[in-house]
């Protein structure tokens, strides 16, 4: 039995989907974002700079945020 995946990672799937990229591509923009910027700003480029939709976009900076608090 597999565990359903939950929260931002939930995604990804999608994300690989309708961008065409891999999920890792958009982790890594996220964490160099994040090294300078906040949640939201990180969030509001990836959707102007590269066309996310904005749940994608939170989804992405969500996991990068959680990855650097480990």
């Amino acid at each position: 039995m597999t565990d359903k995946v939950k929260g931002p990672a939930s995604y990804f799937p999608s994300i690989e989907k309708t961008y065409g990229k891999p999920v890792d591509h958009w982790l890594a923009i996220a964490r160099d974002g994040l090294k300078d910027q906040p949640h939201m700003a990180v969030v509001n480029a990836l959707k102007t700079e590269h066309g996310l939709g904005h749940g994608h976009a939170n989804a992405i900076v969500a996991h990068a945020k959680a990855e650097g608090a480990k």
